[in-house]
């Protein structure tokens, strides 16, 4: 009814305008006679028996009404039709979800449904579908590396009954990064691609993965869990957040909401460009490397080309060089390493040091190749022929590309969210927040450093802390991240050194060195520590804690020989501040360090600070 009025309000004008028009029609028709009609003819209203135009514009206006009377009712009729349409899906959301519980692993809820009497065709194959993690969580972590597993920890340990997912890309169970190219080159077992167990510098061994398959939840019962736990899904990879909706979308089109969300998405390796350019012959023997298929992949090639070739000068690059040209001294393997700086670590180690570097890593059999600045790429005679802008031309089987990492983003435009545009990486508050129930941590996060302002750290150590900070205020605990992250490198078990802080060789530095101990090398590091992840274990204290030793003052060092830097402490200054510190083939005086970057001072004499290391103790 209220349809029907509405329609012939609009529709009453137009049939006052028709009366009005046929009087006007008549007046001019009487006047074209030459006599002026006082009145209108019956005949001429539209009331009459014989309305002539009048009774074509009353057939339209009723031919409107019967219109609108009858659009009312089929618009009426299809909305409640939707309306109880709707009411039955929300109805049976609860019994589809009971059925997709009860559904046995790689069955699907339709075979299920079907009944037993229908025969499958023999030659019909039915992939299962993956394994489910039902529709919501209250806390996930995209991402499975490091700073997701430090985070799932720290939500169970301050909420014993926390139900939290890990969705991953790789097809691992969360695992540590480092031995990957540190330790697992050094094993003696030649199935260890397969079972990726090492041995520690200390001679302990022990997985690469943190946790066993039987700590986890299958993803299929985590809903279920009277106690909580935590459930990784592999292989799955998130193409869409949902900000507003609380809520992701995975790449086979599953939906999951969540509560509360961290974001620790890693890295990816960075390319070079003139290997992108170069064709698919290329990029198949060039290897990115930094997940366990990268590690397996090389070890396969390691065994069966003659030469690899290291592009990269940085921790990563180093490290598989020596770990490679170790090896090579046993297969006959050629393992070259160039990079466009002077020496080896370069923009890390001031200049004297990064050349004994250097020349450490030719003792292990690596050619180097110093300012080595690659032109182009070419595939060619079998082989790969690498051409550098200065001319000279370099033949190898393969290419491993160690040049950087660029954090992953993708997520930052369906979620809104702000990627810092000098550091990359999401940029979050001190509480390691991008919004209100989301969190970053690891290499993805950009952060306010207290002491050193912004940044953004791609080490092992920083995953651990920030992962283990973003759990804790993911359970309210409202912390800020205040701590100075450490990383370290091992150039084989003989020569290591750990750091801190910002240290960037274009700083000004003072290094103090002192004779070397047969106690000063990583793998006696490992046997105090008891563990081969430094930093895993130093972490546990806070720098608050470290304090100088009350041992009296050490004689003074006793006079080196030329580039002898056996063992020792670098600072890198700042408006004569130190803001960087590295140990090199001192450990576990980490907490020193990072006490000293903390108090932020002025120091008249680094060598009295030096002494705070010990570094002149036999």
């Amino acid at each position: 009814m209220l349809t029907c009025r509405a329609a012939w309000r609009k529709l009453a004008p137009l049939a006052r305008d028709s009366c009005s028009l046929s009087r006007q029609t008549a007046r001019r028709a009487g006047l074209i006679n030459g006599r002026t009609p006082w009145r209108v003819p019956a005949a001429q209203m539209s009331t009459g028996p014989m309305g002539g135009d009048n009774m074509k514009y009353a057939a339209m206006v009723g031919a409107a009404c019967v219109a609108g009377i009858a659009y009312a009712v089929v618009t009426i009729r299809g909305d409640q039709r939707r309306y109880q349409e709707r009411i039955e899906e929300i109805s049976s959301r609860p019994e589809k979800a009971k059925t997709l519980a009860a559904t046995p692993a790689g069955e699907s809820p339709e075979k299920k449904a079907e009944p037993a009497s229908k025969e499958q065709s023999a030659s019909e194959t039915t992939k299962p579908p993956p394994e489910t993690a039902g529709t919501h969580t209250p806390y996930l972590l995209i991402g499975g590396g490091t700073a997701s597993f430090a985070a799932a920890r720290s939500i169970r340990a301050r909420d014993p009954g926390a139900k939290v997912l890990i969705v991953t890309d790789e097809p691992d169970l969360p695992y540590m990064r480092p031995p990957l190219s540190k330790e697992l080159w050094f094993s003696d077992d030649p199935s260890v691609t397969e079972t990726l167990r090492f041995k520690q510098w200390n001679g302990k061994e022990r997985s690469i993965y943190f946790q066993p398959p039987s700590f986890y939840v299958n993803p299929e019962d985590l809903h279920k869990a009277e106690n909580g736990g935590v459930s990784v899904l592999t292989s799955r990879k998130v193409v869409h957040m949902d900000v507003r909706g609380n809520k992701v979308k995975l790449d086979d089109d599953t939906e999951i909401s969540y509560d509360k969300c961290l974001i620790a998405t890693g890295g990816i390796p960075r390319n070079l460009q003139v290997v992108e350019r170069a064709g698919e012959e290329v990029k198949k023997r060039t290897t990115l490397f930094r997940k366990i298929e990268d590690f397996k992949s090389l070890d396969h090639v390691s065994r069966h080309a003659k030469s690899i070739t290291i592009i990269g000068g940085g921790f990563l690059g180093s490290e598989l060089a020596c770990a490679l040209g170790r090896k090579s001294t046993e297969s006959g393997l050629e393992v070259i390493q160039m990079y466009p700086e002077k020496g080896n670590m370069g923009k890390v180690l001031p200049e004297y040091l990064s050349n004994w570097t250097t020349e450490k890593v030719k003792t292990e059999g690596v050619k180097v190749i110093t300012e080595a600045l690659v032109k182009s790429v070419t595939f060619k005679d079998e082989k790969l022929e690498i051409r550098l802008k200065d001319g000279r031309v370099v033949k190898t089987d393969h290419i491993v590309a160690a040049v950087g990492l660029e954090p992953n983003v993708d997520l930052a435009k369906s979620a809104g969210l702000e990627v810092d545009s000098d550091f990359g990486g999401f940029r979050v508050n001190a509480e390691l927040q991008a919004r209100s129930n989301i969190w970053v941590a690891g290499d993805a996060a950009c952060f306010y450093d207290i002491r050193l302002g912004r940044r953004r750290v791609e080490h092992h150590d920083h995953a651990v802390v920030s992962g283990r900070l973003a759990g804790e205020n993911m359970t309210g605990a409202s912390k800020p991240y205040w701590h100075q992250s450490m990383f370290w490198s091992d150039l084989g078990p003989d020569v290591g050194y750990e750091a801190i802080g910002i240290v960037d060789s274009s700083l000004p530095t003072v290094g103090v060195f002192a004779k070397a101990t047969a106690k000063d090398t990583p793998k006696a590091a490992t046997e105090k520590s008891g563990t081969g992840i430094r930093s895993e274990s130093e972490t546990e204290d806070t720098a608050t804690t470290a304090v100088a030793s009350a041992a009296p003052a050490p004689p003074p060092p006793p006079a080196q020989q030329k580039d002898d830097y056996g063992k020792g402490v670098i600072f890198y200054l700042r408006d004569k501040v130190v803001v960087g510190i590295i140990l090199w083939n001192v450990f576990n005086r980490m907490p020193i360090a990072r006490k000293i970057i903390k108090d932020g001072e002025e120091h008249a004499d680094l060598n009295e600070v030096a002494k705070l290391f010990n570094i002149h103790e036999d």
